[in-house]
């Protein structure tokens, strides 16, 4: 079976809400090989890509869709506690975004590979006041501030929270990424709002806060938006 038909055949499951058949077809690639991290790089991902993109669309039902989101987060929680966390690389992450369920589970995809990849995560999901967030970041100096899977109503907050944190110094060393959500759906936005790092799936968010720990957005791009070149974007 090709991992479009594994796709396929998972989203039909979903949107029915079949749960024996998900769970048996996800046991069924375990015992073929598949790792808890391919489950979410080559089947759990790209079916949230698709069942968001088509439900954005009026191409899925609100029924199907939260058939889907539902059952989908059971087998992502399912897998998370199959992930083997590699050794600690010393770097703390909190993870917060968008407000809704979908928003939810990208961002839960995404701190599970995190912490796979040996980070330190926490994960506090949506609806969290922007206070509230500059209170941790105060207190606690994280070295990553992550906002994956956000929703086009919290880019006034996340612009703030990215200006403030600059103006007033609240942690020098902290990085803030983005990805996922309505950056991968608007080009340049990441780079327009000053975030540090951005990443188009759980497992490039992962890497580039490995490869580039010490990168920064300058003073002046997070001023004007302007900065590095965007990376090219999947279609969502």
């Amino acid at each position: 079976m090709s991992i479009e038909q594994m796709q396929s055949r998972l989203f039909d499951t979903l949107v029915a809400g079949d749960r024996p058949a998900a769970r048996t077809l996800v046991l069924s690639l375990i015992q073929q090989g598949f790792t808890p991290q391919q489950l979410i790089t080559d089947l759990f991902w790209p079916t949230y890509q698709n069942i968001d993109r088509l439900h954005r669309a009026d191409q899925l039902t609100t029924l199907g869709h939260h058939l889907a989101m539902r059952l989908l987060r059971v087998l992502v929680d399912q897998n998370a506690s199959r992930l083997a966390p590699a050794a600690s690389n010393g770097r703390s992450v909190y993870v917060f975004c968008g407000a809704n369920e979908g928003d939810e589970l990208g961002a839960q995809m995404a701190t599970d590979m995190l912490e796979a990849h040996g980070f330190a995560t926490h994960f506090a999901g949506g609806g969290i006041a922007a206070d509230e967030i500059l209170g941790l970041v105060h207190d606690r100096k994280p070295d990553v501030l992550v906002m994956f899977a956000s929703a086009p109503g919290d880019l006034p907050v996340i612009r703030q929270l990215v200006d403030t944190i600059t103006e007033i110094g609240a942690c020098e060393k902290l990085q803030v990424a983005v990805g996922g959500g309505v950056f991968n759906r608007a080009e340049g936005l990441a780079e327009e709002i000053g975030a540090d790092l951005w990443a188009i799936d759980p497992l490039e968010l992962a890497q580039v806060l490995i490869e580039e720990p010490e990168r920064r957005a300058t003073a002046d791009q997070r001023t004007v938006g302007k900065s590095r070149t965007a990376p090219k974007r999947k279609a969502a």
